[in-house]
């Protein structure tokens, strides 16, 4: 039987390879299993603490691999989660397998990086709708204040 591709699964796979080692690199790593860990927990975190409209919002710019693992564990029931910073902070250090005190920097970095990737606007407008205690640990450094 010959071998055949298909093309959308190759250029979702593709995307996220880039992705990772892209974001790998603004983290100061070459470690993408990392790198993709730090991706999954802020996506989870952030995902949690939306309502189901702004969390498909989000999925709807995502990689399709990366889309599935966004919704991997999603209970849309559930949401979204009110945590508070330090809530947030536990949640995510956990979830990447990360020093609390290096949660601001990575989720910092991750936010960067799909402002880049996807739309300053669009990521922020999304970040708008957790609360301002939070949002102060996503914000990348160098934007304008919060919203």
């Amino acid at each position: 039987m010959p071998h055949t591709r298909v093309q959308s699964i190759e250029h979702t796979v593709q995307t996220t390879n880039r992705w990772l080692a892209d974001l790998a690199d603004a983290i100061g790593t070459e470690d993408r299993d990392f790198a993709q860990r730090v991706l999954r927990a802020w996506l989870h975190a952030v995902r949690d603490g939306l309502t189901v409209d702004s969390a498909a919002h989000l999925a709807a710019q995502l990689p399709d691999l990366l889309r599935g693992v966004y919704y991997a564990g999603w209970d849309p029931s559930r949401v979204p989660i009110r945590r508070g910073r330090e809530q947030f902070i536990e949640y995510f250090a956990r979830s990447a397998r990360v020093a609390l005190r290096d949660v601001p920097h990575f989720a910092a970095t991750v936010t960067e990086f799909l402002c880049g990737e996807l739309s300053e606007p669009s990521v922020m407008h999304v970040l708008d709708r957790l609360p301002r205690d939070v949002r102060t640990v996503l914000q990348p450094t160098g934007t304008a204040g919060e919203g």
